[in-house]
């Protein structure tokens, strides 16, 4: 039996970044025809079941009933059983489940914390991240029919997963020695004292980014990082740079259409494994893929750890090329 889980966040794209920026706007609705393209061509190419995450809009279940009462739906629709709360520990523990299930590949459309949340989950499951949120370094903008594709070709095996699937980076935060909490992209701290709105989009307020992977091409505060110094998907080190101090005068772009120019000093590589400290010089909040999640004091030490222990990323454009070569596509 080969099984896709699809998470779909009806909360992605919809923070404070858009009043301050120039995003796209995905709505629900969108979403909801995203993921009927994902299970048609999902079903399509083979894929026998699909198992999707309940939410505050019904994403995965209206598609799956609109595509019953249009007599496309040829394959079961299974709705998660479990309590709705409306926030990330949806997605932290939908992943969760549908890794324990054993469903052969996961598809999440959202943001980068979304994609941070199903990877706090999951520890063998291929990953696919669309993007349907604001800051997108993670997920990427691609059309949900190649998605279920790909999804198609993983959880059928017609593809070396060692060919197709790479073991992201992951950023680890540690606070007395105890892992607390992980990052995808980013860690951000800023001198903000509370977490209201989650998003973090005042670059003055910034003290110290540490990222996994920056690109000057990306969106969001890995960037601040990506204008000094890339680093890629696959280097084996992360970086890490002082913000609002130093000699360096830069320009970034931190949220869609928007350039500020910021102040840094000289990034520094921490190679994969490497544990670093940093004790806060003043109290406020840590920023995780782009939300602010842990609260700290002045004085406190923190340690954190650049690993690839991430999810595996599926390679979509690999896949289905591998797929091809193999005879997927032959009937």
């Amino acid at each position: 039996m080969s099984t896709i889980g699809i998470i779909a966040n009806p909360a992605s794209g919809k923070d404070i970044r858009r009043l301050v920026s120039h995003a796209t706007v995905v709505d629900n609705n969108e979403k909801v025809n995203i993921v009927k393209r994902i299970i048609l061509a999902a079903q399509g190419a083979g894929i026998t079941e699909v198992v999707v995450m309940p939410d505050t809009f019904l994403i995965g279940y209206k598609a799956g009933e609109e595509l019953k009462g249009s007599k496309e739906l040829r394959i079961p629709v299974e709705t998660l059983e479990m309590r709705v709360r409306g926030s990330v520990e949806d997605t932290i523990l939908a992943a969760k489940l549908m890794e324990e299930k054993g469903v052969n590949c996961i598809i999440a459309l959202g943001g980068d914390g979304t994609s941070r949340g199903v990877a706090k989950s999951i520890t063998v499951t291929p990953l696919i991240s669309i993007s349907t949120g604001t800051n997108n370094v993670y997920p990427e903008m691609v059309e949900g029919t190649v998605v279920g594709i790909a999804a198609a070709a993983i959880s059928t095996n017609v593809c070396d997963m060692g060919e197709t699937c790479r073991r992201d980076k992951r950023i680890e935060i540690y606070r007395g020695g105890e892992m607390i909490d992980i990052a995808l992209v980013d860690c951000v701290i800023s001198r903000q004292t509370y977490i209201g709105s989650k998003a973090i989009w005042k670059p003055a307020d910034i003290q110290k980014v540490i990222v996994s992977r920056a690109n000057p091409a990306s969106i969001g505060f890995s960037t601040i990082v990506g204008v000094k110094m890339p680093v890629s998907e696959e280097d084996d080190f992360g970086a890490s740079i002082n913000v609002n101090i130093g000699d360096n005068e830069l320009v970034a772009p931190i949220a869609a259409g928007t350039m500020k120019e910021i102040r840094v000093d000289e990034p520094r590589v921490h190679p994969l494994g490497e544990l670093f400290s940093w004790t806060m010089e003043y109290k406020g909040i840590m920023a995780l893929d782009g939300e602010r999640e842990i609260p700290f004091k002045q004085g406190e030490t923190f340690q954190f750890k650049i690993t690839r222990d991430g999810p595996y990323r599926v390679n979509i454009k690999r896949t289905i090329m591998s797929a091809q070569k193999n005879g997927f596509f032959n009937r």
